[in-house]
């Protein structure tokens, strides 16, 4: 059976996954963009939005580790859009014509509306429907291939909640957010079905994994 998957999830020093306020100018809150300033400066992201240079090292080989045998994503509605996207019947998402996901993409969501078609392969979908549902439609929807958990907090704990989490990738950014959406709140425990590593980076961060272990 294929896996399922998080990769380059940004975790402040106190569990916040986001930050508070969430907008459509502020798609991460009051957060801003300091969650995920170690991604923007590799390669690797420099190559998605189409810019020479980034660095290469660890953190650009964990990011990397985002896309190879993905074949379907999992979002919530939260990562697809801004508070109230559900009444602009013209929103597509915050990436453009041209999503980096290049897959069926599924969000969870009391809006639900018709497929949206995008270019490069990615089509949004919108479920109403439980954790353990929602993977298993997108599981048919990859052909074989992991499906990724994307995001956000909210939805990486709920599937961690419900067991159907097989690889978790974190990166600890020391910050403190004191504020916002936590990922770790309600699982306590939940490590002792996982193999944890952790690995610093120069950049100050630190990249945790979870691969569940053997039952």
């Amino acid at each position: 059976m294929s896996l399922a998957r998080v990769h380059n999830f940004s975790i402040s020093l106190d569990g916040f996954g986001t930050g508070e306020g969430l907008s459509r100018d502020a798609p991460f809150g009051h957060a801003g963009e300091r969650l995920h300033e170690w991604m923007f400066a590799t390669r690797f992201w420099h190559e998605m939005i189409r810019r020479p240079g980034g660095t290469g090292g660890l953190d650009d080989a964990f990011a990397r580790r985002h896309g190879p045998g993905i074949g379907a994503e999992i979002m919530g509605a939260g990562k697809f859009g801004y508070p109230g996207w559900h009444n602009d019947p013209e929103w597509k998402g915050w990436w453009g014509p041209n999503p980096p996901f290049h897959t069926p993409t599924f969000v969870l969501t009391r809006h639900t509306r018709p497929p949206i078609e995008m270019e490069g392969g990615t089509t949004f979908h919108f479920l109403d429907t439980s954790p353990a549902e929602a993977l298993e439609t997108a599981r048919e929807a990859a052909g074989g291939q992991d499906v990724r958990i994307g995001g956000g907090p909210t939805v990486v704990r709920d599937f961690l909640a419900a067991g159907l989490i097989d690889h978790l990738h974190l990166t600890v950014v020391p910050i403190l957010l004191g504020r916002g959406v936590r990922l770790w709140d309600g699982l306590e425990g939940v490590e002792k079905d996982y193999e944890v590593e952790a690995t610093s980076s120069p950049c100050g961060v630190t990249h945790v994994t979870f691969t569940r272990t053997a039952p």
